[in-house]
């Protein structure tokens, strides 16, 4: 119970720190750093260079995962990169919540440059962070149940990480400006937020720390399996492993669409319905709902497996969708609308992620070696490109709804309110049924034909000795494709 409860601990921090990053901190950008008339330039600067530095880095998170495959320390592969990460990137998070000393009004630019080179320093430490955490998943044991507990306490903590902060931002952000400030009860500042970042910051540090002492990679003749894998070798792994290709391109278009609204939906909040604080509520009914969500996804897993899982929770989610465009601006209906879209957000992302951790040995037995975190790179790749995307589109949307500074509810326009509508609701319902079709009819990874995989490579590796590679490349392409299983 300590391991798992360790992993569950580091996936808190972790997805404390991923939401802080991808959802707030614009919210810190066009509320607290630029709020004057002129100000707009700057938001789309800074909007401008997360969106670059984050696409542009991405590029290099499967070369990263290599990095990670060919690491070899006495302390594992894993958390070297975990610990120095987290310890990085945390303290870049906490210095973009500030004005850099004045900078975003006495030096502009000078202002800009060393928010892209912090932001790049940050987004490359948190990419080694969060390939290694993830990517040990599949090293920490070979069972499909065990894999299935540490994977359900890690969304299990990750749900506490992500929504929890729902919970304590704007009280922590009002409590850090008075005591900082000195700011009057309800109002917000710089320092506030600052505030805020460093608790998120120390929590991201902790959990990593709690990973490395209390978990171990398990070793055996699969895992030894492995190769020194080349910059260019470790795209080859990803375009090789069709079923990673086609689960990836289904989360995807999920992630992207649930990051934009959810994204979006502290502005809904705030400049929609004029009530910032009950965006408390939020994060209340979000953990409970995650709770009850991640406990349930061991059981409806043996019951109705994955497929069934991934594309019964985006029939919930368009449910919610459609009833939060009837809610307009009703608090009661905009909450059990948000109930509606988070209960199924674990369980699809539990799915994908045993999905996705499946296709390691899946790889293995087509191209005779192991890629871990090669493989496993795909899907924080995938969170992170959504993620940047949608910064760009909250900037975009802020901006064009007229939804930045101290504008109220009066001040947006019917036009304001449809550009927002569009981006909140209309494309992400789109790209939701999309993901379910592709899940549907091109995912056939299911849990019993890993199980017949994992079989085939015990039985080959046990009769090559696991030293001639080559035989099980040459037989490869032969056995992955030969147990047919649409289940």
């Amino acid at each position: 119970m300590k391991k798992y409860i360790s992993y569950a601990l580091g996936a808190f921090g972790h997805d404390a720190f991923y939401n802080t990053l991808s959802i707030y901190f614009m919210m810190f950008v066009t509320s607290q750093l630029f709020t004057n008339a002129g100000d707009a330039k700057m938001v789309g600067f800074v909007t401008t260079l997360i969106v670059v530095i984050r696409v542009g880095e991405i590029m290099f998170d499967p070369i990263i995962g290599g990095v990670v495959d060919n690491t070899n320390t006495r302390w594992g592969k894993f958390k070297p990169w975990l610990l120095g990460g987290s310890l990085v990137a945390s303290a870049g998070l906490i210095m973009i919540f500030s004005d850099y000393f004045g900078l975003t009004t006495s030096n502009p630019m000078l202002y800009l440059i060393l928010f892209g080179i912090t932001f790049v320093l940050l987004d490359g430490s948190y990419s080694f962070a969060d390939i290694s955490f993830w990517s040990m998943l599949p090293a920490l044991s070979m069972k499909a149940d065990e894999r299935t507990k540490f994977g359900t306490f890690a969304r299990f903590g990750s749900t506490l990480g992500a929504q929890g902060v729902i919970i304590i931002i704007t009280p922590a952000i009002m409590l850090f400006s008075q005591i900082f400030s000195g700011a009057k009860s309800g109002q917000q500042t710089q320092a506030g937020w600052l505030g805020y970042a460093i608790v998120v910051a120390v929590l991201c540090v902790g959990g990593a720390m709690m990973t490395c002492l209390n978990t171990n990679e398990q070793h055996n003749k699969i895992r030894n399996n492995t190769k020194h894998t080349g910059v260019l070798e470790v795209f080859k792994v990803i375009a090789r492993n069709d079923q990673l290709l086609w689960i990836a391109l289904a989360y995807f278009l999920f992630a992207f669409s649930y990051v934009v609204n959810n994204s979006l939906l502290m502005y809904y909040f705030r400049y929609r319905l004029g009530n910032a604080g009950a965006y408390t509520w939020v994060g209340v009914i979000t953990c409970i709902l995650g709770v009850i969500s991640v406990a349930s996804f061991p059981a409806l897993e043996a019951l109705v497996h994955r497929k069934a899982i991934f594309c019964g929770g985006i029939g919930v989610m368009l449910l919610g969708y459609i009833l939060f465009l009837f809610a307009g601006t009703n608090l009661l209906l905009a909450l059990v609308a948000i109930g509606l879209l988070f209960f199924p957000y674990p369980l699809i992302f539990l799915a994908t992620l045993m999905a996705i951790t499946d296709s390691v040995e899946y790889g293995q037995l087509k191209s005779g070696h192991r890629n871990e975190s090669v493989t496993l790179s795909v899907r924080p790749l995938i969170d992170k490109l959504s993620g940047a995307i949608s910064n760009g589109v909250v900037g975009i949307v802020a901006v064009a709804a007229g939804m930045t500074g101290d504008a109220k509810p009066s001040d947006i326009s019917a036009s304001g309110v449809f550009h927002f509508n569009m981006f909140m609701f209309y494309i992400p319902m789109v790209l939701l049924v999309v993901s379910a079709l592709l899940f549907f009819t091109k995912v056939q990874l299911s849990e019993k034909k890993h199980a017949q995989i994992v079989e085939k490579l015990e039985t080959k590796l046990d009769d090559n000795g696991n030293t001639e590679a080559s035989t099980v490349t040459t037989d490869a392409n032969t056995d992955a494709n030969a147990v047919p299983d649409h289940s």
